[in-house]
This record gives structure tokens, C-alpha cells and sequence, in this order.
């Protein structure tokens, strides 16, 4: 697969994962990002494998800059969910301390 190709198909995919994202209303974005977390675990490892196949340097420039970006991704995904739990528990569970107050 030439470089052209490999851009092309980036650039398709971002134009298509904006577009599907920017339809979905804001109640629902957490609770689908939390419900897709694996998702972003699998475009860690495709960013790995594109890195660990590059040839030059600047596709190992951009394979380097993908795996960053999918790693942070995906503990972003995670981070937003453990919040979005955080909410959810109830005030008794959240007032534990070890002090008997």
C-alpha cells in the first residue's frame, strides 16, 4: 500500500468518524463512548502495527503520532466513564472515610 493510499483512507476515515459522531446527540455521547472503549483499544494496536511497518522516517513520524493519539483515546474513553460512574454512586458511598465522623 503506497503512502498516497494509506492518507487517503486516514483522511476518509476522520471525515466519516466526524460525521457519524457530530449526528449523536450530547445525552447520549457518554454513554456510547463508555459502551465503545474496546474500539479504541483496537485502533491502538492498528497504530501499532502501522508504526512497527513503517519504512521511512516520515511514516514512522506519522505512525508514532497515531499510536499517541490512539493511546490517549483510549484512557480518555476510560477516564470520561469512571466520571460519568462517579455520578451515578449515591452521596453515602462517596462520604466513606476511615475517621468515624
Amino acid at each position: 500500500m503506497t503512502g498516497i493510499v494509506a492518507l487517503y483512507i486516514f483522511m476518509l476515515a476522520a471525515f466519516c468518524g466526524y460525521e457519524i459522531i457530530a449526528k449523536v446527540p450530547v445525552i447520549l455521547h457518554t454513554p456510547l463512548m463508555s459502551g465503545s472503549n474496546f474500539v479504541h483499544g483496537i485502533v491502538l494496536v492498528g497504530a501499532m502495527v502501522a508504526l512497527g511497518s513503517a519504512v521511512t522516517p516520515l511514516e514512522k513520524i506519522i505512525g508514532f503520532v497515531g499510536v499517541l493519539l490512539a493511546a490517549g483515546n483510549a484512557v480518555g474513553g476510560y477516564v470520561v466513564t469512571e466520571r460519568m460512574l462517579e455520578m451515578f454512586k449515591s452521596s453515602g458511598a462517596k462520604k466513606k472515610t476511615g475517621g468515624g465522623h
